[in-house]
């Protein structure tokens, strides 16, 4: 059916959303246009420091085979098996992420995604607009105002507006000043610093390529992604502030002594593969991590919002680009299904929202595992109980993080399921020290019991 179009669809943002989504409307034969505000960083460059790898799953690899550019993509990827874990006492440990290597993610780099993804949608017809920011809607006129890298500002008319420019959407703010969004932000008083180990001096990689590193400290932690040239995005979070539980903490490394000292004791083994530990540490920011949480997305028939400008999300679960590009999809497929753009709006919310509030709880919750589970008896007995289980009833039995990583199972579907699970692996695995001891018989009559069949469609 698709809605008419009396002018271009007009994006805002240029980041990794607003490239995709212009990719997937420009092949559909749409005349779009993008408006970024900062520079073209296929010419400017590429701003680092800032970033945190990113792990591309089954969302988003389905989304970019929606597109065409899957196998593109999967070229500059580095595969990652697990998690492997890093004891304070030296020794690691892998923990793969599904059955064998046919469950797996990636990882990518944003900067090289996103000048991809960019030169994709120039491809499919796409016209980008750099230097030129969103300041300004008017709503009832349809024009909107933009002011460019020296303060020159214009107005444009505009038909609808699509809204991909991150947590501190321009759009947002706008759409904020003529209809409630019930916004809620909600930092997690956790920031991070990005660090990196390069190359080793034969070009090859420093420590095990193919697995998310995490050194798990309790309330804090460093993490490492493969990137495709042999180094790693090293990742340290730790709380912004002194807490009651006496960790470490950003406002007490403000001297070079208390960085090393820092790696010292908690990262020993980190320490010797960060040879520019303490200029990376001085000359990157200190990330903000933070939720937003939105009761409403679009405005009447003129303006939506996708990605972290709807729901920006801490990054633990490697769900926030997986999300935003199965955003783009769901909203390409209502422009599909309806006739109008007030319907494509509502049928985009209605479908996404509640998803997105579970990934949202989820990447929360993921913090907590990775930092301070990973490494705990209890919750390796459960995961190797978890594991069996899906063996033994591949149709009822999923582990979340599989059901969020390698299936498209909506994210409110699994948050579901994964709660239900975990409760029945507590159950049965409370007091127990080896898997021998679990009566596995009566956990299969439990599953059957209690935990359903799996959809047959992840649509």
């Amino acid at each position: 059916m698709t809605p008419e179009q009396s002018g271009p669809i007009t994006i805002i943002g240029a980041g990794l959303a607003g490239s995709l989504l212009a990719t997937l409307l420009a092949q559909r034969g749409f005349d779009v246009e993008v408006f970024e505000k900062r520079g073209d960083p296929r010419r400017s460059g590429y701003e680092g420091g800032r970033s945190i790898n990113l792990a591309l799953a089954e969302r988003g690899l389905h989304a970019l085979r929606q597109a065409g550019l899957a196998a593109e993509i999967h070229a500059q990827t580095v595969m990652m098996r697990g998690r492997m874990v890093h004891f304070l006492d030296g020794h690691t440990q892998l923990q793969r992420y599904g059955k064998d290597d046919s469950e797996v993610i990636w990882s990518v780099h944003r900067g090289r995604l996103n000048l991809s993804l960019l030169d994709a949608a120039e491809r499919a017809g796409a016209r980008f607009h750099f230097n030129l920011g969103l300041d300004g809607v008017d709503f009832e006129q349809r024009r909107m105002r933009l002011k460019d890298s020296r303060g020159q500002e214009q107005e444009r008319d505009f038909h609808v507006l699509l809204g991909t420019d991150g947590a501190g959407s321009a759009l947002r703010h706008a759409m904020s000043g003529v209809t409630e969004l019930g916004e809620r932000f909600e930092p997690l008083g956790h920031g991070y610093k990005e660090l990196e180990i390069p190359p080793a001096e034969d070009g090859d990689f420093r420590i095990e390529p193919n697995a998310l590193h995490i050194w798990p400290r309790g309330g804090y932690m460093c993490i490492a992604l493969p990137n495709s040239e042999r180094s790693f995005t090293v990742t340290l979070f730790l709380p912004n502030e002194a807490n009651d539980q006496g960790e470490p903490h950003f406002g007490e490394l403000g001297s070079d002594d208390a960085v090393t000292a820092l790696f010292e004791r908690d990262f020993a083994d980190l320490l010797p593969q960060v040879p520019e530990l303490l200029h990376d540490f001085r000359h990157n920011p200190t990330g903000l991590l933070a939720t937003l949480y939105l009761d409403r997305w679009h405005y009447r028939d003129q303006a939506v919002l996708l990605g972290d400008a709807a729901h920006a999300m801490v990054p633990f679960h490697g769900q926030g680009m997986n999300c935003a590009f199965e955003d783009c999809v769901a909203l390409a497929n209502a422009i599909d299904a309806e006739s109008d753009w007030g319907a494509v709006f509502d049928r985009f919310e209605r479908e996404r929202h509640d998803n997105a509030e579970a990934i949202q709880q989820m990447a929360l919750e993921n913090y907590i595992e990775m930092r301070d589970r990973v490494d705990d008896a209890d919750y390796l007995l459960q995961r190797e109980l978890g594991r069996l289980l899906a063996e033994r009833h591949p149709d009822r039995f999923l582990p979340r993080y599989s059901m969020v990583s390698f299936r498209r199972i909506p994210y409110a579907v699994a948050r579901e399921r994964g709660e239900q699970q975990r409760a029945l692996l507590k159950r049965f695995c409370d007091g127990k020290q080896r898997i021998e001891d679990i009566d596995l018989p009566a956990v299969d009559t439990a599953v059957l019991a209690e935990i359903s069949p799996l959809p047959a469609n992840d649509d």
